[in-house]
């Protein structure tokens, strides 16, 4: 007879059987070792998504800045530009702002952001995320001009 689990088990609904016999010390562990052996998996992941919305995001800060910049740079001049261009530029990221190439009807304004690894501010990919935008030049309307 035992200790009775046979008759248990041989009332007990089907998947309540396994839980009733006495378990073996073979399988103890097992979840926390193939968690253990995915976890390096998984980090390198989620580090890639992370770096992809790090490109995303600069990409987005570029084109935004360098629009800002050519509203600014069409409507008060070349400091004007440099001035807007930077002001939503989170410090951690490297920026050369160009502004003024144009050919006097549009102003134009070019931003480069160098990419960061991981962390914005620690190391840069060696690449520029470059937007560029322009606006129509109204500088000569502004100073009584056409």
């Amino acid at each position: 007879m035992g200790d009775g689990t046979d008759a248990l088990n041989e009332i007990a609904p089907p998947s309540t059987r396994g839980f009733l016999r006495k378990r073996g010390g073979g399988d103890r562990g097992q979840v926390t070792v193939e968690f253990l052996g995915v976890l390096p998996l998984a980090l390198i992941v989620l580090a890639v998504i992370w770096q992809l919305v790090l490109v995303g995001y600069t990409y987005s800060l570029a084109g935004n800045s360098a629009d800002k910049g050519a509203r600014a740079g069409a409507a008060k001049g070349a400091g004007a530009c440099q001035d807007a261009a930077a002001k939503d530029i989170p410090g951690s990221w490297t920026a050369d702002i160009d502004c003024g190439g144009g050919d006097g009807t549009v102003y134009k304004a070019t931003v480069k952001l160098h990419v960061p690894i991981l962390f914005p501010g620690a190391a840069d990919f060696p690449w520029t995320v470059t937007g560029t935008a322009g606006a129509a030049d109204e500088t000569d309307l502004a100073g009584g001009g056409h």
